[in-house]
């Protein structure tokens, strides 16, 4: 018998991130203008608004832009992110069960 142990790791090492420009940011945080993407787990807009309830407590926040992806399973589509990127400043993502 040998002492010697061979361990297979099947993962493959993680890709790097596209990094995509959706335009300019607003340099002023003076008034948030928050996105919210539900990826359509139960409960995911319950946690998603608590959130936006405690970002308000702290800064002002002029609008909130909530979408729902189709299917959890599945990436947020262009045009999901392509209206979270015009209509926000910052996009707030959440899982729940």
């Amino acid at each position: 018998m040998s002492d010697e142990l061979t361990l297979l790791v099947p993962e493959a090492p993680a890709a790097e991130p596209e990094i995509v420009d959706r335009g300019q940011r607003k340099a002023s945080l003076d008034a948030l203008r928050l996105g919210l993407l539900d990826n359509s787990k139960a409960n995911a807009d319950h946690l998603l608004r608590m959130l936006v309830d405690h970002v308000s407590v702290g800064m002002k926040v002029a609008s909130v832009t909530t979408l729902r992806k189709g299917s959890v399973a599945l990436p947020a589509s262009e045009t999901i992110l392509d209206q979270l990127a015009r209509d926000s400043d910052l996009v707030l993502s959440a899982m729940a069960d």
